[in-house]
């Protein structure tokens, strides 16, 4: 359907894609992949038309009809969202009033038998099969449809589109282009101003979408459950799977392996080859042999390796010094701003060393928290209350906000760095690709996900016991996420995360805490749990709606009514003991390890071991030990009564 033939783009001397060549055929369901600055968002644009080739070729049907959402777009103001949406249905309302005209002219007309005539009849043929085809379910209730599985609620839709953020204008225009109906979607990015639910709908609609999808994303999970077929952009050349993501994973290293054992072989044969010919080159008697093998290394096809970036982040957080054991407390919180409560009487508590989550709709008050637990805003009611000794390391989403633009990207953790890491900093960058030349950028000129591992690395200059994260993977690509998670997940302090990035937060968060309808609910548990019981719990939803509106029969036992909820409560604590539980014999596990090995440093120590810091460490993973074993005793003795 689309084939994009013998392709080159170049800026000056630099080759972004080097003769690049594929096809995507009728309901083929395409990952796009490759580092950030690769060419995937080049690859969108001209098959769009936005961009031309240096040289090569697009091309593609007359009348396709294409869906393109950019990772940037501009937004119209002065319209309600509802009307926004409305407006891709304009050409029905065009082909009505075209169809009055039609009406009136032949209404005005006597020359039955005449060319004219027949042509306009042939024309209100042509539109009333057309808006035939329109006879189903009205505009505004298929707008409808697509705005709440995008997240909107329905007394939403009248608002002003200036009154959202630019996450929830992306949504109308990924609302605008599914409405659409085109042959063929085009997404840069489309998850990242999505919630986890979102999501979820969103790749239901891909996978009974009948159209063609080229995908571009960073959410591995994501790209797994819609694609099935990944075509890789790696240094100006692509290579085509057809296969989906994490299947194309195994399948490249396997290529590179296989690639890398015949190399080896051919150049063990070369070399042999080679020595012979110097060996016996001037000796009449192997004349003939010698002429044969350099013939022979004249028409060998020489393996070549697949060039591959190897530069991914490799990062590790400084060590967290102790804090107090709650982290941070909030009771009765109500959280807003004059004139807006965005949820009230939540009940929030984080503990030393948890892991924990902040999910929901965007504008539910996941940031807004943040923003309470790092001292920049105060509740309307209720206490918040940070614990001791607790040091916080804020990452705002708004980093090209936040990061002064006019500097360079050494000077940004030059103006923050004080004392002997200061002498580190080209280190730190470097840790966070930023190399050679790329340290004199102006943060300007930086990629979104530039600008994320920049905002990263500032982090790292303080040694903070609490990391709270908002949208640290959004524009990431796929392999500096997992090195990030790799180190968060090392990073012995408290994590506070608010993403959407379901892979990303499977295995490092251990709690989550839920934004929905004003209201803060804690899940105990990962994110395939939550996800898991979301569902559930929509399903009673669903149940409880069916008795109140009569298709069920009313619950006519209160007392077995109120025995259920009491056991619901009592599972729930239940869960939540057993939750820490396993939490504490993971962090005493830990703690046990790490006392074995200064144990067996301390009975021999190296001229280079610093017995005092050794020592101090030590006492401190003892006190630590000691007074989590006496609460594991405490919480084993509850579950067993």
């Amino acid at each position: 359907m689309i084939s994009i033939n013998n392709v080159t783009v170049s800026f000056g001397s630099f080759t972004l894609l080097d003769c690049i060549s594929f096809h995507i055929s009728e309901q083929d369901k395409i990952g796009l992949v490759g580092k950030n600055g690769a060419g995937k968002s080049t690859v969108m644009k001209l098959i769009t038309g936005e961009q031309q080739p240096t040289s090569g070729s697009v091309d593609k049907p007359s009348g396709i009809r294409i869906g393109y959402l950019p990772q940037i777009m501009e937004h119209h103001r002065g319209v309600s969202v509802i009307q926004e949406v409305l407006s891709v249905f304009d050409y029905i309302h065009e082909m009505e009033a075209e169809l009055e005209t039609l009406s009136a002219r032949l209404s005005e007309r006597t020359d039955y038998e005449s060319k004219e005539y027949a042509s306009l009849i042939d024309r209100m043929n042509v539109i009333n099969d057309r808006l035939s085809l329109e006879s189903g379910e009205s505009p505004r209730t298929r707008a409808l449809k697509v705005l709440k599985g995008l997240g909107f609620k329905e007394e939403e839709l009248d608002r002003n589109t200036e009154t959202f953020s630019q996450g929830w204008n992306m949504r109308m225009e990924l609302a605008k282009i599914l409405l659409g109906e085109p042959d063929v979607l085009l997404l840069d990015e489309p998850t990242n101003h999505l919630d986890i639910e979102s999501i979820q709908w969103f790749e239901d609609y891909l996978k009974a979408f009948h159209g063609s999808v080229l995908l571009v994303s960073h959410d591995r999970k994501f790209l797994d459950n819609v694609t099935g077929r990944t075509v890789e952009i790696m240094l100006g050349h692509i290579t085509d799977y057809k296969v989906p993501y994490s299947k194309y994973v195994e399948l490249r290293a396997e290529r590179i392996a296989q690639q890398t054992a015949a190399y080896e072989n051919q150049q063990r044969m070369i070399e042999k080859t080679e020595d012979f010919i110097n060996r016996f080159r001037y000796k009449p008697t192997k004349s003939n042999q010698v002429q044969s093998r350099i013939k022979a290394l004249e028409k060998l096809d020489r393996i070549e390796i697949d060039e591959t970036e190897n530069a991914r982040i490799n990062i590790k957080f400084p060590p967290a010094q102790r804090s107090g054991d709650i982290v941070f407390k909030g009771t009765d919180l109500t959280v807003g701003y004059p004139g807006k409560i965005v949820f009230r009487d939540a009940q929030i508590e984080i503990k030393r060393g948890e892991k924990v989550a902040l999910v929901g709709r965007n504008g539910e008050g996941k940031t807004t928290l943040m923003r309470v637990i790092t001292g920049e805003l105060s509740p309307l009611e209720g206490e918040a209350r940070i614990g001791h000794n607790v040091k916080t390391g804020y990452y705002a989403q708004n980093q090209e906000d936040i990061l002064d633009g006019s500097v360079t990207v050494f000077d940004t953790l030059d103006r923050v760095a004080v004392g002997e890491i200061r002498t580190k900093l080209r280190d730190i960058l470097g840790a966070f690709l930023f190399k050679g030349e790329d340290i004199d950028k102006k943060v300007s000129v930086l990629s979104g996900g530039e600008r994320a591992r920049l905002g990263m690395a500032r982090l790292m200059l303080s040694p903070y016991n609490v990391l709270a994260l908002d949208e640290p993977t959004n524009h990431m690509d796929i392999l500096s996420k997992d090195r990030l998670k790799q180190a968060l997940k090392s990073f012995d302090g408290t994590l506070i995360v608010v993403s959407h990035d379901r892979d990303f937060l499977e295995g490092l968060v251990d709690k989550l805490y839920e934004f929905r309808d004003g209201h803060v609910k804690e899940h105990l548990g990962g994110v395939a749990e939550f996800l898991e019981r979301r569902k559930l719990e929509s399903l009673q939803q669903l149940e409880v709606k069916q008795k109140e509106t009569g298709n069920d029969a009313p619950v006519k036992d209160n007392a077995a009514a109120e025995s259920f909820k009491r056991q619901k409560a009592l599972s729930k604590e239940d869960r939540k003991i057993r939750n820490r539980i396993s939490f504490l014999e993971k962090e005493i596990a830990q703690k046990e390890g790490r006392m074995q090995i200064i144990e067996k440093i301390l009975a021999n120590p190296g001229n280079n071991e610093d017995i005092y810091e050794l020592t101090r460490e030590y006492l401190e993973l003892k006190l630590g030990l000691d007074s989590q074993t006496d609460e594991w005793t405490t919480l084993m003795e509850q579950i067993e009564n």
